[in-house]
């Protein structure tokens, strides 16, 4: 297989105070317009999450985490362990306007690299990246020293930093890397869908 979609859907959604990949937008939860724009990417959609009860309904493979409480860098190492594939698409849960056109450049862009990591606004988007089956050997060392930080493996990889989309509109990229991690984000995004 040669590219793996995979929704992350962990973290404790503290400041949402609910699970963010379950609200409601436009009378869907967030994750299924996550998996829409998904579809026209890829066959192959897994979902990463340790509460495999929410999902069932979606009928996706979905995978635990391997290590305990290690954060979105555990998420991109059990995917990478579960699925066998040369490339992984990865989106966080509360981005609910992902855009197809950005993951194809991004794909497009990834060459001989380990790695493509997209930066919008002078933000880097380590969960809505690409990454090849090459990094997981030195994720899985990171992890197993404890050194969760999602970016721990950077300095030890090849990447290609992206930070401009040639053929895709500015208003597309915005809401690409729109994430909602609050209640005011949240109605925001509803506003957006109208």
């Amino acid at each position: 297989m040669d590219i793996c979609a995979v929704v992350l859907c962990g973290g404790k959604s503290t400041r949402m105070g609910t699970n963010k990949a379950l609200l409601p937008i436009n009378d869907k939860p967030v994750i299924e317009h996550i998996i829409h724009k998904l579809r026209k990417l890829t066959d192959e959609i897994i979902l990463i999450t340790n509460d495999k009860e929410a999902y069932e309904y979606l009928q996706l493979p979905m995978y635990r985490d391997r290590f305990d409480d290690a954060g979105p860098l555990a998420g991109i190492e059990s995917a990478m362990y579960h699925v066998h594939a040369e490339k992984y698409m990865f989106v966080a849960c509360d981005m609910p306007f992902i855009q197809a056109d950005v993951y194809k450049y991004l794909v497009q862009t990834i060459a001989h690299h380990d790695a493509v990591v997209p930066i919008f606004e002078g933000r880097v988007h380590p969960l809505a990246s690409i990454y090849k089956r090459t990094a997981l050997p030195i994720i899985q060392e990171k992890l197993l020293k404890d050194d969760l930080r999602v970016r721990s493996f950077y300095d030890e990889i090849d990447i290609k930093y992206v930070d401009k989309f040639p053929n895709v509109d500015k208003k597309t990229i915005e809401q690409h890397f729109f994430n909602m991690n609050n209640p005011e984000q949240y109605e925001q995004a509803k506003e957006i869908f109208d």
